[in-house]
């Protein structure tokens, strides 16, 4: 099944946020230490709700002129 069949997840795990979105992981840390990208923690399991992802890069967008 290629990328495009597949349904999308709406947990992402750190990696799955790389591979769809293109936030290195170091960024992701960094965002999440300055407490800037909203994520889940379940014991030492990050993860992130697609909805809330779109919803922050929506809010986070800069018009250019």
């Amino acid at each position: 099944m290629s990328l495009e069949n597949r349904p999308l997840k709406r947990w992402l795990s750190p990696k799955d946020l790389v591979e769809e979105f293109g936030i290195s992981l170091s960024n992701q840390a960094r965002l999440r230490m300055e407490n800037k990208i909203p994520y889940s923690k379940i014991g030492h399991y990050i993860r992130y709700d697609r909805f809330k992802i779109d919803q922050w890069l929506e809010n986070n967008h800069i018009d250019v002129a």
